[in-house]
């Protein structure tokens, strides 16, 4: 069974500042709009996928996406994935996404978040930082550190996670494919 968080947000203030980053409210019409986030389950594997592949193909990497339903059946069903699904009116608007791992440097589990990602119609709303906050909840129950990575050309991203007060710094990710990784052990002597 999904795991309801206790992260529903109701509010008819303007819209959030910096300083408060979990407001709902819509910056568009200034109505009180609320939102719910919920840890997905193993029945929530077929919507999981459909926003990942939304996410994909905004990104133009759908054709990196080769986990199915059952990948996300079996994925949901293990407790160190964690995916936070937000709702507005009963309807699914965004996830956040990742995995406890044992970090070697730290000696302890952290939190890799994997994606976060909001539909577009309801983008501008505070729905990325409601998950956030939700991702936060989740995290500082066992203390973890949580990382990710984001794109250098996302600067609206950058912005977002600095108000977060997350620490963003220069790195290149380097992805070793199985083809690459075979073809350098046969021409090795």
């Amino acid at each position: 069974m999904a795991q309801q968080l206790d992260t529903a947000v109701s509010r008819s203030t303007p819209p959030a500042t910096a300083a408060d980053t979990t407001d709902i409210t819509s910056t568009t019409t200034r109505t009180t709009t609320e939102a719910t986030v919920r840890r997905a389950g193993v029945e929530d594997a077929a919507l999981v996928r459909t926003m990942l592949i939304e996410l994909a193909t905004h990104e133009n990497s759908a054709h990196a996406v080769h986990a199915g339903v059952e990948d996300w059946q079996r994925m949901l069903a293990n407790p160190a994935v964690v995916v936070l699904i937000a709702y507005l009116d009963d309807q699914p608007v965004g996830y956040v996404s990742g995995i406890h791992q044992l970090n070697l440097w730290v000696g302890e589990d952290i939190f890799a978040m994997d994606d976060l990602y909001v539909r577009a119609e309801a983008r501008d709303r505070g729905i990325g930082s409601r998950l956030m906050a939700a991702l936060a909840q989740h995290a500082a129950e066992s203390n973890l550190l949580v990382t990710w990575g984001v794109r250098e050309d996302n600067d609206a991203g950058h912005r977002f996670y600095r108000r977060l007060g997350a620490a963003l710094r220069t790195k290149v990710v380097a992805s070793w494919q199985p083809h690459a990784y075979r073809a350098y052990l046969t021409a090795r002597p």
